[in-house]
């Protein structure tokens, strides 16, 4: 859990929402106020009028919390000191940036400032009493875009702690009617959060909306990502942020999918899917592709297809993994499973090194010409596996047919057995229709022989079922 010391102007931001709120209670005419959900049960909180230069952006906030990342300097002063101009700044850009790249305009933040500059703020942010917003920091960011002076928000009690902060500000957001949602990675790290904090895992999924296995799912994608993450580091300390994840939401759900399909059977089986699918996922291949990854995919297809850079060093065994402190080792993955890893962890440093701004241009564009190799070796394994599915499955959906064909000659048998029983038989339709079996056999055994040179008895006597005679 997030906790931060007050802001600057905490003791004046405190004296000023409080005679705020006197002068609401005492003013004539109607008080206006919000309702939260706080421990289970509704609070009603009165609602102010707040100078937006006196807000402070939530560094605790679960809006951004994938993204504070993207900027290593800039999130290691945000973790320092938040309440800096340069740390408010930064929260700023992320709050008004795409989720998958922050340095891009986000086009909802972009349809929200469009609706607050033709309406006014519907609905009130909320702030603690020190000034902290806990719900409205893109509505906060949008307004200062527009150049207004003030925000409507709600204030919450000065006895709140960062518990309880986070806690209203993640039932206000899991609201079914809210407009915008968390992203994705946002989502699963405000899963992660609540488990830490000891809830059970089925209230969890229940406060999510989701079923529980949606929310083991949840768990086991962000746990693939986080330790994607610790394999990026570079020995200069560059890596991937979990911004780099937005976006792959179907992939990553898919990958889980096929990870419990192949573990069922092979633990191996399913780790090198996993690695190969991961390395495919990095390289930006869209679902329809990775999901032609399986067991096979690196032995038959990206094997044969790698750079020769990438060959270097994959061929060794590992050598038993010892534990600390005791004289027993345990046995290391398989070949196939250490090569996989090892292509994946070069595929993830140099996205690293390609995505980190601060390193010099000559690194990332070395970085982006083996990224470049690496994509050219997968587009031609995959093009390659997938020529292949299909042709298995043109194989498979001939013989289906044919089963199909027979089966209603079986059943053609029946009728005309009935029919002559019942003296019903139509034999002009009947020979028509043979007829038309014939063309069709015949089609069927020039198809065939063109492309079969070694035919086998089934071939061999529909060419001479179908030969035509006089």
């Amino acid at each position: 859990m997030l906790k931060f010391n007050p802001p600057p102007k905490a003791a004046e931001n405190a004296e000023f929402i409080a005679r705020r709120l006197k002068e609401a209670v005492e003013g004539e005419g109607p008080r206006e106020s919000v309702t939260v959900e706080w421990n289970g049960r509704p609070l009603h909180v009165g609602v102010i009028d707040m100078p937006l230069r006196d807000v402070y952006y939530n560094p605790a906030t679960h809006r951004i919390r994938a993204q504070r990342d993207h900027d290593p300097k800039l999130a290691r002063t945000l973790k320092a000191d938040p309440w800096l101009g340069e740390s408010q700044e930064y929260l700023n850009r992320l709050l008004v940036g795409r989720p998958t790249s922050p340095e891009d305009p986000d086009p909802d933040f972009m349809d929200l400032m469009k609706s607050l500059s033709e309406v006014d703020q519907q609905e009130p942010g909320l702030i603690t009493h020190e000034g902290i917003l806990v719900n409205g920091n893109t509505r906060a960011a949008a307004l200062r875009e527009l150049k207004k002076t003030s925000i409507r928000v709600g204030v919450l009690p000065s006895s709140f702690t960062w518990e309880d902060i986070n806690a209203v500000e993640l039932s206000l957001q899991l609201r079914p009617d809210e407009r915008r949602e968390y992203s994705y990675i946002n989502r699963l790290l405000a899963m992660e959060e609540q488990q830490l904090l000891g809830r059970a895992a089925t209230d969890i999924a229940r406060e999510f909306h989701i079923q529980l296995k949606t929310f083991k799912q949840e768990r086991w994608i962000l746990g693939v990502i986080q330790e994607m993450i610790d394999r990026s580091r570079t020995n200069d300390g560059t890596q991937l942020s979990l911004s780099n994840f937005e976006g792959h939401q179907e992939n990553l759900k898919e990958l889980h999918r096929t990870y419990l399909k192949e573990e069922a059977t092979s633990h191996e089986s399913a780790e090198q899917v996993k690695e190969n699918r991961i390395a495919a996922i990095i390289l930006d291949f869209a679902k329809t592709k990775t999901r032609l990854i399986n067991s096979k995919f690196q032995p038959d297809y990206l094997d044969k297809t790698l750079p020769p850079q990438l060959h270097e060093g994959l061929l060794q065994d590992s050598a038993p993994i010892a534990i600390a402190g005791l004289s027993v080792s345990v046995t290391p993955p398989s070949l196939p499973v250490t090569q996989a890893r090892a292509i994946t962890d070069r595929i993830l440093q140099a996205k690293a090194v390609e995505s980190a701004r601060s390193l010099p241009v000559e690194s990332r564009e070395a970085a982006t010409l083996s990224l470049n190799s690496m994509r050219m070796a997968m587009t031609k394994a995959l093009h390659n596996a997938d020529r292949d599915a299909r042709l298995e499955k043109v194989q498979q959906t001939t013989a289906e047919r044919l089963d199909d064909a027979s089966a209603a000659i079986n059943q053609s048998v029946s009728d005309l057995a009935q029919a002559f029983a019942n003296s019903s038989l139509d034999e002009e339709s009947f020979d028509s229709a043979l007829l038309r079996l014939k063309g069709s056999l015949l089609k069927l055994a020039r198809q065939a022989n063109r492309g079969i040179s070694d035919p086998g008895d089934g071939m061999a006597w529909l060419i001479k079922a179908s030969e035509d005679r006089p």
